[in-house]
């Protein structure tokens, strides 16, 4: 019989994980990080964004994301201030020339879409959509940008990117939503001319930032337009952007402990084999978490297809006969926080984060205190 509270369940110390920190975003954000943003903090803290110590900084954070994912000569590392959501008004004011496909296959494939079917100065979308769980495919078509998502957050689904059948980026820009993908799951940048991200998933920072790694195709665009008549706000120019990020700054002031501390996570990621070895642990810890759901006769990966499971987002069922609100209330007493599944999914689910920083033993430990809760609950 289940506990009259599920917050009355004492997981044994020994079974829990030693961070219990599982959440989508903000992510976990290393301890050697932080204590790094300590010891710089008296003359990089409360100093100004357009002088040495900042700019330096986010050139830093410029060179360093080059180097994580490998990029050919003439791409260019673009930021500002407001993360994702901001830069999908960024990208439809100064990246979509006339006309994008949207792929939409969850809540946050759909909200680029919803940005440029609502922009007056551009013709309506075409939506390629799927039920949450999979995802479609890009289909060649009369558009200049085709909007990709790498990973969608609030399912749980990853998808490999490519250029539809046939085209090129002279025949349309390849834009990709990387948000909690970038530094965790593999990508070629020959299949893409823009991916573009914020920092508090996998970077293991902050949010409030936007950063967009962008091909000479997507650079010529940008520049076309920022020469163009088209009217756009001087914070939500890609232009303007542009610009900024060629000398080290944002246009107004970053969060200067989200550059920091985004820089951190990869400065480690490069020094201990960059991007294969950050999506790695990301592919060893989720292996962890869809291994025991298979296993399990209370638990079931959302995504049924294996090639469409993300790596860094796991999204499991919990069978109906127990409340996943139950799971998750024993496990936030027993400090395991944030495996709330997306609430506008309206799934009995649990989703965990399975970032490069999150340590693979802790989501071991945390397959053995869900047993833990399971059985309690039953």
């Amino acid at each position: 019989m289940p506990m009259t509270s599920p917050r009355d369940i004492v997981i044994p110390s020994a079974l829990r994980p030693r961070d219990g920190r599982f959440n989508c975003g903000p992510s976990l954000v290393r301890p050697e990080a932080v204590a790094a943003l300590v010891a710089a903090a008296p003359t990089y803290l409360g100093t100004s964004h357009r002088q040495a110590p900042v700019k330096d900084m986010v050139g830093r954070l410029r060179a360093g994301l080059v180097e994580l994912f490998s990029l050919p000569n003439g791409w260019e590392i673009v930021l500002g201030n407001g993360g994702t959501t901001v830069f999908w008004d960024v990208a439809t004011f100064g990246l979509v020339d006339r006309r994008s496909q949207h792929l939409v296959f969850g809540e946050f494939s759909g909200k680029f879409a919803t940005a440029t079917a609502e922009a007056p100065h551009l013709a309506d979308p075409e939506i390629i959509d799927a039920p949450p769980g999979s995802a479609p495919e890009p289909v060649a078509s009369d558009v200049d940008v085709y909007a990709l998502t790498h990973n969608e957050t609030s399912t749980g689904v990853a998808v490999r990117l490519a250029r539809p059948a046939g085209t090129s980026a002279a025949e349309g820009l390849v834009a990709v939503d990387a948000t909690s993908a970038a530094g965790g799951l593999r990508w070629d940048p020959a299949q893409v001319d823009c991916y573009y991200f914020a920092p508090q998933k996998c970077l293991a920072s902050d949010g409030g930032l936007w950063l967009a790694a962008c091909s000479p195709a997507a650079v010529e665009r940008i520049e076309r337009i920022a020469a163009s008549d088209r009217w756009r706000p001087a914070s939500l120019d890609l232009g303007v952007a542009l610009a900024n990020s060629r000398q080290n700054q944002t246009y107004n002031t970053p969060a200067l402990a989200t550059v920091f501390l985004a820089v951190q996570q990869i400065d480690w990621m490069n020094a201990n084999g960059g991007l294969e070895w950050a999506a790695s642990r990301s592919d060893h810890s989720s292996a962890l978490l869809y291994d025991w759901a298979d296993a399990h006769e209370l638990v079931t990966p959302f995504v049924s297809d294996p090639a469409l499971r993300s790596s860094v987002v796991v999204t499991l069922d919990i069978d109906e006969s127990i409340s996943a609100d139950d799971v998750l209330a024993a496990c936030r007493a027993n400090d395991i926080l944030d495996i709330g599944g997306y609430r506008k999914l309206g799934r009995n689910q649990i989703r965990v984060a399975t970032f490069p920083a999150i340590d693979a033993a802790d989501v071991e430990a945390l397959t053995e205190s869900l047993d833990h809760v399971l059985g309690a609950l039953r």
